[in-house]
């Protein structure tokens, strides 16, 4: 007499979304920090319909350190890997900075097919979508972080600060990117278009990135250019990381200068977010 194993189908990976739907209609709030796993979770999964950001977040600080260290290093530092210990830093500030945009551009997206809607309606806490996909930012922050220090490791750069002030480095442009990403996030709910989203933030980031000590000293340019280049945040920013990666004294003002336009702009653009979200719809 013969046996037959009783086969079970193979069981489904659930979709994070239709996990909250499904807590809706149990009538089961989910957490605030579940919520934001899932919201965030879900922006990470659209990367592989939308690779352009991954390509992008490499293809900035690759072509920014190459170009500019092996074209104009020895005519600004006297040696590229002179050169490296100004541009590095920078060019991490620079990369995570842009990268900000596309967070922005996505929420538009959400907004405009009618995705937003349908989260709107689960019993969340409100902010766990805006939450959510600032944790898929942060994962995207960190891939451009790596692509830069191992680029700049393979052309030479050592940082004195070691691992230690690359990584703290790496935390506060990654800190700054964040607050960066509320202001794209509040532009999105605005405007509710993604190209003009993305307009928009280029047209404020490239200024801010050359008008800047990323690539030379303020010393060499006008002094009503250096006006603005002392009071751009991102110019801190980049000081603030040579500090840290190159282990440099006199480095805790820029520092703080860095960490104080973090704060104001999260306090600033954190509250319009949400109040902009809240009026959705």
């Amino acid at each position: 007499m013969s046996t037959h194993a009783v086969s079970t189908p193979p069981t489904a990976v659930e979709d994070p979304i239709d996990a909250l739907l499904a807590a809706g209609r149990e009538r089961r709030r989910a957490g605030a920090l579940t919520a934001s796993a899932a919201f965030g979770r879900r922006a990470m999964l659209k990367l592989k319909h939308d690779p352009k950001q991954l390509v992008d977040s490499a293809a900035i600080p690759i072509l920014f350190t190459v170009l500019f260290t092996y074209l104009f290093g020895g005519a600004i530092s006297g040696s590229t890997s002179e050169y490296l210990k100004v541009l590095l830093p920078g060019v991490l500030s620079m990369s995570i900075a842009i990268v900000t945009m596309y967070g922005g551009g996505r929420l538009a997206q959400d907004v405009r097919s009618g995705a937003f809607d349908r989260f709107r309606g689960l019993p969340v806490w409100r902010g766990a979508f805006v939450l959510g996909g600032l944790l898929s930012d942060v994962a995207r922050y960190l891939f451009a972080s790596a692509i830069v220090v191992v680029l700049g490791l393979i052309m030479g750069y050592r940082p004195d600060g070691g691992v230690p002030g690359v990584l703290a480095a790496v935390v506060l442009v990654i800190a700054f990117g964040l607050a960066l990403s509320l202001v794209w996030a509040a532009v999105a709910l605005a405007v509710k278009d993604p190209a003009v989203v993305i307009s928009i933030a280029n047209a404020v980031l490239m200024p801010l990135s050359f008008a800047s000590n990323i690539f030379v000293q303020p010393s060499t340019m006008p002094g009503w250019l250096q006006a603005v280049v002392d009071v751009n945040p991102l110019s801190h920013v980049a000081s603030a990381a040579r500090h840290l990666m190159n282990d440099t004294a006199g480095g805790g003002g820029d520092i703080a200068w860095a960490l104080i336009a973090t704060a104001v702009i999260t306090l600033v653009c954190g509250p319009i977010t949400l109040r902009l979200y809240s009026k959705q719809g």
